[in-house]
């Protein structure tokens, strides 16, 4: 089933908690096998349609229906108020005669939901961190984040370097700091968040990539439990988190101090919280309707206080506050939160959900959602606003402002000085046409037509471990191929689930893709790169996971298709691991015969 109720459908049943997506699918709304509250004493087997008792001679069993409770807020798989205080043993331990104390056994199941991502967790930081100094080189666009960061962190704004800045700051010299300001066209948060990292271990690669490895490892983490929530099975939540561990785009950008990890990173959060907000909204919705559809009720029904969709809004100001392709995450994600509203109401027996969701919940998303998230992005500007306004002395464009006459005078300077400065930074991104090597259009994204290389050097023997002839040392922003590529077919299985059995989950995944996919397509004259689609890679992996989910099927399934399906989703997440360790040298610059350099150039178009 999808995740969403407990019971079964017209359709089949649940096996989510025991290791399967399976078939069956929740609409949202009222089940045709839903009659709804019967009258005293018409419970029994007479009460049934005449073809539900001539169907039951022949074997039929009429769907049950779930107690409104569980198909509006679907219980998580396992957890302290979930799993039973004494759980029996495991039969497959015990074949294989492994003893484990009842009472450990029974705390690792009722703790399994975190246990699991966060051992994912864990192996996924212990790649990111492992040699994350290396290369010792300024690599790609860390030109530009590494510094203004340091600027951030010790003038509030960032500066003009002076020539040979890098070389110095390579070489451990005094960093040359000057307090000239410098045109720069990205907010300012995910600067401060590479500084951090600075202001804890140095002004060196170290330094200022160690807060852009946290969040890709904090990052899978969120992904594993998301994936929980979201099918309600904690195997394909750490399926999930170990697909994201073993991303070469993720990995790559893990590892590097630009700013679209970050990105993701706060679209993720968003996500989280928004699904936070879904399940505990729509038990709330259970509780106030006694758990009885009342279509008066659903109607008018006040959703309340919803501080899971504030912090959404919070991330979602961050992400716009990192870079401003958040705003498109603005408008999907208030969408979709209104749209999950109104399927609550209809679940819950209104008439007219719609209506009701448009007047009692649209104000409230957008609060919640759009000015919350703004709110969070001026404040972002704080730095640029305590810098002085004397001419020369502040943030770029800080002075604009100040003695020039306006039609507004009641708006504060600063923020006309601010709204001049995102006019011009408008024009600039809407206009960045200059070619490069490795720029891509977003139609070849999914396949990976054209990688970007962060770094590349070409020892000679005897050079940087070089042991050939001649040697290859590169960076290479690519993804896994393979999950890449599976995951073409697994958001086509998406597309389907969500159109033809209105999945809502398969909805939820496909919104987070195109908040952060399609709008590029809109600036395709604009020079870009493959890098920026690991802002939606999460929603990539969800929708492999989905497809995981899939091939192992329900667990009503007969013995043989599980077990076919079981091997086919197992050999297809072992084959993705293989690829990652495959390439794995090309992530993180490790010196490499050519010969092996040019066996992973698959295509032309990667050199």
């Amino acid at each position: 089933m999808n995740g969403d109720t407990a019971a079964q459908t017209p359709t089949g049943t649940d096996h989510t908690a025991q290791g399967g997506v399976g078939v069956p699918v929740l609409t949202d709304q009222p089940s045709p096998a839903v009659p709804g509250p019967r009258a005293p004493g018409t419970e029994g087997p007479a009460a049934r349609p005449a073809w539900v008792r001539r169907l039951a001679r022949y074997g039929y069993t009429a769907p049950r229906t779930a107690a409104l409770a569980d198909r509006l807020a679907p219980p998580m798989p396992d957890g302290p108020r979930v799993t039973p205080a004494r759980v029996a043993p495991s039969p497959l331990l015990l074949r294989l005669g492994v003893p484990v104390p009842q009472g450990l056994w029974s705390w690792l199941c009722r703790w399994a939901g975190w246990i699991g991502p966060l051992a994912v967790a864990l192996f996924a930081g212990a790649l990111r961190f492992s040699g994350l100094g290396q290369p010792h080189a300024i690599i790609f666009d860390e030109t530009y984040y590494a510094k203004d960061a340091y600027a951030l962190w010790h003038g509030g704004y960032e500066i003009s370097w002076p020539e040979g800045a890098n070389e110095q700051i390579m070489a451990g010299d005094e960093v040359p700091y000057r307090p000239e300001a410098s045109y720069v066209v990205h907010p300012p948060v995910g600067k401060w968040i590479i500084g951090a990292g600075e202001q804890l271990f140095g002004m060196n690669p170290f330094g200022w990539r160690f807060a852009v490895a946290l969040l890709g490892t904090l990052s899978v983490l969120m992904v594993a439990r998301i994936a929980r929530r979201l099918f309600r099975n904690t195997l394909l939540g750490c399926v999930a988190g170990l697909l994201l561990a073993v991303d070469g785009l993720h990995f790559v950008l893990s590892r590097s101090a630009l700013l679209d990890l970050v990105v993701m990173f706060w679209i993720l959060a968003a996500f989280g919280f928004l699904l936070l907000d879904r399940d505990r909204t729509r038990a709330r919705i259970a509780e106030r309707l006694g758990g009885i559809a009342d279509a008066a009720a659903a109607q008018r029904l006040n959703l309340g206080w919803r501080p899971y969709r504030i912090a959404a809004g919070v991330c979602v100001g961050l992400t716009c506050a990192t870079k401003w392709s958040g705003l498109y995450v603005a408008a999907a994600f208030g969408l979709m939160t209104v749209l999950w509203d109104a399927g609550a109401r209809r679940l819950a027996g209104a008439g007219r959900p719609y209506l009701g969701t448009l007047v009692r919940d649209a104000v409230p998303a957008f609060v919640s959602i759009v000015v919350v998230s703004a709110v969070v992005y001026v404040t972002s500007w704080w730095g640029w606003f305590a810098s002085s306004n004397l001419p020369g002395r502040g943030g770029y464009g800080r002075d604009w402002a100040v003695g020039r006459s306006t039609d507004y005078p009641w708006i504060p300077e600063g923020l006309r000085a601010l709204w001049h400065y995102h006019s011009t930074v408008y024009d600039f991104h809407t206009h960045l046409s200059d070619p490069h090597t490795y720029q891509s259009n977003p139609w070849s994204w999914l396949v990976l037509g054209r990688p970007v290389s962060f770094f590349y050097e070409s020892p000679k023997q005897g050079q940087a471990g070089c042991t050939a002839s001649e040697c290859a040392r590169e960076v290479l922003g690519i993804g896994t191929p393979l999950l890449w590529w599976a995951g073409v077919v697994a958001l086509a299985y998406c597309l389907w689930r969500w159109a033809a059995r209105r999945d809502w989950r398969a909805g939820a995944v496909l919104c987070g893709l195109a908040a952060g996919y399609l709008p590029w397509f809109a600036y395709q004259q604009r020079t870009i790169f493959l890098f920026y689609a690991v802002a939606f890679v999460p929603f990539v992996v969800l929708a492999v996971t989905m497809l995981v989910g899939a091939l192992i099927g329900p667990a009503g399934a007969s013995r043989d298709r599980r077990i076919i399906g079981s091997t086919t989703a197992g050999l297809l997440v072992l084959l993705i691991v293989w690829n990652f360790l495959f390439f794995h040298p090309l992530y993180t610059g490790q010196t490499i015969p050519m010969e092996d350099w040019r066996r992973r150039m698959w295509f032309d178009s990667w050199i």
